[in-house]
């Protein structure tokens, strides 16, 4: 549960109220991250030993269980980095988003369990080291505040949170995944911005959301690769149907090449439509 009274305990509790295939436990500075179980730790996902070899097996145990083949091992690394990116991602923007508050979290302050079968995403345990402002939010006068100047300087510390915590990840998955550098950015540039544009979309706030993911990821914002990359299409009754133009491929097509996602490099626009207008009518 989010520790009342922290700076990002509304926030967290707007999520999984939101969105509760996901659960967020915020630990005391005395609690220890849990490593037993169905537990891992972000820093032994990035040590690219034991620990993510069972994460891979579960990643590896699931296709097969759902898709009834075997995936390529990169192709299974590709998910299993989706599924623990995802979620990580959200820890840092949804506070962002929503209170304008921006946590740091170094992997060593983060546990990740998705074996519980009422949590589809999974549960994570945080303990965040610090956490970023503006100036006037009554935030700034908790332990560990940090207030920058304004709205850019509040974007450059997600941009720097996100990235203080995904690269260590990146480098224990990048060899299983036969990627590197930019093939790997791609993959967290997306997990960044199609993981709040979602959430958003569940709060009411998609075209907020568009519109802020829009000036987090204008472009050339190392180590990111690409922008936001948002465009509009046209349904067949005229309406409009947002999408973007992901920087990655989450390697799906390799089970179902007929299957392709909506935002997928492979999927064309008339294909687009089509997977857009069945999503809205379900």
């Amino acid at each position: 549960m989010p520790v009342p009274g922290s700076a990002l305990s509304d926030a967290y509790t707007r999520l999984t109220t939101a969105f509760p295939a996901l659960a967020i436990t915020e630990l005391g500075a005395g609690e220890q991250l849990p490593r037993e179980g169905g537990w891992v730790a972000a820093d032994s996902l990035a040590e690219g030993g034991a620990g993510l070899d069972a994460f891979l097996e579960w990643d590896d145990a699931q296709v097969v269980r759902d898709y009834g083949q075997r995936a390529r091992p990169d192709v299974v690394a590709s998910f299993a980095l989706h599924r623990y990116a995802w979620p990580a991602c959200l820890l840092i923007t949804v506070p962002w988003f929503l209170d304008r508050r921006v946590p740091r979290f170094p992997v060593t302050g983060v546990s990740y369990d998705r074996t519980v079968p009422e949590l589809p995403v999974g549960r994570m345990a945080v303990r965040p080291h610090s956490f970023a402002c503006l100036p006037g939010d009554p935030a700034a006068a908790l332990p560990g505040a940090r207030v920058v100047a304004d709205e850019e300087a509040l974007r450059d510390e997600v941009r720097e949170a996100v990235a203080e915590h995904l690269q260590p990840v990146l480098s224990g998955f990048g060899p299983r995944m036969r990627r590197r550098g930019r093939a790997l950015w791609g993959m967290a540039t997306d997990e960044v911005v199609e993981g709040l544009w979602y959430v958003a979309h569940l709060l009411g706030e998609q075209e907020r959301a568009m519109r802020e993911l829009e000036l987090l990821l204008p472009g050339a914002t190392r180590p990111y690769v690409g922008s936001a990359a948002f465009r509009e299409l046209t349904g067949p009754d005229g309406e409009s149907l947002p999408t973007r133009d992901r920087a990655s491929c989450c390697m799906f097509y390799t089970l179902r090449p007929e299957d392709t996602c909506a935002t997928c490099p492979r999927t064309c626009d008339a294909d687009r439509i089509v997977k857009l207008v069945a999503t809205a009518a379900s």
